[in-house]
């Protein structure tokens, strides 16, 4: 990573052409220093981004199109365009498009940490990628996944 120049990335561009198939999202990265990371996302209807942790990141997001629903620490939310959704570090957070539509979101994590080396190694997993390969490819990128929430389960004592 170099220090970042005066400079604009285009509306339509990200650096160097670079645009991932992020578990069905398109990300394109648009400015990265060891400080910030920023990119775009574009997030069709149902997809989402389970609830994990970034323990050394803060995460931000500026919704320009869209409806997301939030786990937050256990609490739903909603954001809408132009709102500033902010996710502190070691925060327990769930990025969810139930609205049908698609949105388009602005997101940037600082400092970047490993997160840029994860949308590489995440890109084009394909449509149905191993879950428990995801979530080790990102517990070695330093984002930790949760383990999904316990459906009420029926005694198991016999009777």
């Amino acid at each position: 990573m170099t220090q970042m120049a005066p400079s604009i990335t285009p509306s339509q561009q990200g650096m160097e052409e670079i645009s991932w198939n992020i578990l069905g999202q398109t990300y394109v990265p648009k400015s990265l220093t060891k400080d910030c990371f920023s990119w775009h996302a574009t997030l069709p209807p149902g997809t989402f981004v389970p609830p994990h942790i970034h323990p050394d990141q803060d995460e931000y997001l500026y919704i320009l199109e869209g409806r997301f629903d939030f786990n937050l620490n256990g609490e739903e939310l909603v954001g809408t365009p132009g709102d500033l959704v902010k996710l502190p570090r070691g925060i327990p957070h769930g990025i969810f498009n139930n609205s049908g539509q698609t949105i388009k979101t602005l997101f940037w994590v600082t400092p970047t940490a490993r997160l840029y080396d994860l949308f590489w190694a995440l890109h084009n997993l394909g449509p149905t990628p191993n879950p428990a390969e995801v979530v080790a490819i990102s517990a070695a990128h330093a984002v930790d996944f949760l383990p999904p929430p316990e459906d009420d389960v029926a005694p198991q004592d016999g009777t």
